[in-house]
């Protein structure tokens, strides 16, 4: 399945152990999402856009207003890179 260069990063994150955290306004729309690493760290390419592509794919989900996390299908379609543990 193709998937773009910011795709890519963003699952490889969260397949790694990160979270994405989103906010909401007050009528319950997500209206900011931030990808955050294991680490702690930010993930510049993870855009409302990526968001809601990876969302509607089925690549990630949320559990009982969880953070986001990523899924058997997105962990499925992650390509391996060097850093993998």
């Amino acid at each position: 399945m193709n998937i773009s260069k910011a795709e890519q990063r963003t699952l490889h994150a969260l397949a790694q152990g990160g979270a994405i955290l989103v906010e909401k306004d007050e009528r319950g729309k997500i209206v900011f999402a931030n990808c955050v690493t294991r680490e702690g760290w930010f993930l510049a390419d993870c855009t409302l856009g990526v968001f809601a592509r990876l969302k509607k794919r089925g690549f990630i989900a949320s559990a009982k207003s969880a953070p986001y996390r990523i899924t058997y299908e997105g962990r499925a379609v992650v390509r391996p890179q060097l850093d993998n543990r």
